[in-house]
């Protein structure tokens, strides 16, 4: 006999497939959710449907917004030459809360990891080289993370960028400790790391 009506084992399942989501609590969040009134879980049925109707991903930078190009794209007080390449939108947001840098952002969408199958041809490398040879870019600040995954994407990037441009590259300095994922750090360690950039 299943105590748990399929509708709510179904829920469950599906907050289970989340990242960081262990079996505990997926249950939480579903049995929270039916305690609710069925309005509020009617308006984050309506949130999830329009996340994929509304948001897109900018044709310039890779960020994930509702107009195309995005808003910083399109802002022409940023520096129109700087470019800071990150692995997720989520860094970009933690850079930008710094309100230190004043260029605009490329974003690969992953690291490179052979063992998982993410190679060069997986990540927006070749849009990144369309966008400097389009868009006058003269330097490109690597803002990967300090993981054996970033590091290796970042030494890719310099060794390509080195070889199909004439590009300045920068990286992030002091700051940000070996192992931290960038999203993670604190916005006066991001703030004195994109302050502290040396060339490659």
């Amino acid at each position: 006999m299943n105590v748990i009506p399929p509708a709510l084992a179904r829920l469950i399942a599906d907050f289970g497939r989340l990242p960081g989501v262990g079996r505990k609590t997926a249950s939480r969040l579903a049995m929270h959710l039916l305690r609710r009134p069925a309005v509020e879980a009617q308006a984050l049925a309506k949130s999830l449907t329009e996340l994929h109707q509304l948001i897109t991903m900018c044709s310039t930078c890779c960020a994930f917004s509702e107009a195309d190009p995005c808003e910083i794209c399109c802002n022409p007080d940023r520096e129109q030459g700087l470019v800071c390449v990150v692995e997720e939108p989520a860094d970009l947001v933690a850079i930008e809360k710094t309100a230190s840098f004043k260029g605009k952002y490329h974003i690969l969408h992953g690291v490179l990891s052979p063992a998982d199958g993410i190679g060069p041809g997986e990540l927006k490398i070749d849009r990144l080289l369309e966008r400097i040879r389009r868009d006058q870019v003269n330097e490109v600040l690597i803002a990967t993370s300090s993981t054996v995954p970033g590091e290796a994407t970042a030494a890719y990037l310099i060794r390509h960028l080195q070889e199909n441009s004439k590009v300045r590259i920068t990286r992030l300095a002091c700051g940000i400790p070996m192992g931290m994922d960038i999203k993670y750090a604190d916005e006066l360690t991001l703030s004195r790391a994109i302050a502290s950039r040396q060339q490659q």
